[in-house]
């Protein structure tokens, strides 16, 4: 199938598994809300030797295609319960899912994972395809996660998105606001202060503020950050909170209220070359709601 159907749409990779159902379920509420449409994408590669090194033989390439297929179907006929007048598009691809997913990625608005897929293990927190997406993906990447013991996803509460002063993080304000107004949400912006680099905490801003507190600076450059966002969304309602605290801590405890928390993919305590911060890390795996990892401009746009 041509990948132009998915310019602009929504992107879920799936594989059949509850993980990646109740993704199509988030991706499909998600792509009404924004009249566009809604890519099903299911990849599969069987490793290429079958026995001793000979290549597999063609019934065994059918038979994952036409699985691949069901699986599809029932994703679609999922979609359409959730949003029946929604343009829904499948795809399957004889092809390995991780570069599919960020071939996809280039053209797409969104991509959309389930936090575990068919292949993980018991006990594991995270599918190595959402992991290898979120880090080198070229468009925002929602790694959907629910409540711990629910099958169901939150549908009430705030957005939620992590502040710190980075320029991704400026651009995960933005996407917040975006996704706050579409689902008519109020917006916590959340912004810890003691994992603060060397020039932002000893800045000459802070040493000439004689008559503030560390407190007060933060509260105001957060406040700064979020004004040009709030005069363009003014429908949404915005909480500030400024806390002396590690960013996953606040972030992970506050995606049990959340339905949406939203974050950059590398933060300013990130390394060079890092692809995916240590925040971002622990909030795909551990939080109780969906997570919208926001990716650089300079690596694509969506």
């Amino acid at each position: 199938m041509s990948t132009e159907t998915a310019h602009g749409a929504i992107v879920v990779g799936v594989d059949g598994s509850p993980s990646a159902s109740r993704a199509v379920e988030w991706a499909a509420r998600t792509a009404a809300e924004r009249n566009t449409g809604l890519y099903l994408v299911h990849a599969f590669h069987p490793g290429g030797s079958y026995g001793g090194g000979l290549p597999a033989p063609l019934d065994v390439f059918e038979e994952l295609e036409q699985e691949g297929r069901r699986i599809l179907d029932e994703a679609a006929e999922a979609a359409r319960a959730v949003a029946p007048r929604l343009a829904v598009h499948t795809d399957p691809r004889r092809e390995a899912p991780v570069p599919v997913l960020l071939d996809l990625s280039g053209v797409a608005r969104m991509i959309v994972l389930g936090a575990s897929g068919s292949g993980g293990f018991a006990g594991m927190r995270l599918g190595s395809t959402a992991i290898a997406v979120s880090a080198h993906a070229r468009c925002p990447v929602a790694v959907v996660r629910g409540r711990d013991g629910a099958d169901g996803l939150p549908e009430e509460g705030p957005v939620v998105v992590g502040v710190d002063g980075s320029p991704i993080s400026d651009r995960a304000i933005g996407v917040a606001f975006e996704e706050a107004s579409q689902r008519n949400a109020p917006l916590v912006a959340v912004h810890s202060w003691v994992d603060g680099d060397y020039e932002d905490v000893f800045s000459p801003e802070r040493f000439n503020a004689v008559w503030e507190s560390v407190d007060e600076v933060e509260q105001r450059s957060l406040a700064e950050r979020l004004a040009g966002w709030q005069e363009k969304h003014p429908d949404v309602r915005v909480e500030r909170v400024v806390v002396r605290d590690r960013p996953r801590h606040q972030l992970l405890e506050r995606s049990g209220e959340a339905r949406l928390l939203v974050v950059g993919s590398r933060g300013r305590g990130g390394f060079r070359g890092m692809l995916l911060g240590s925040t971002s890390q622990a909030l795909v795996q551990h939080a109780r709601c969906p997570v919208l990892v926001v990716r650089p401009t300079d690596e694509g746009g969506g």
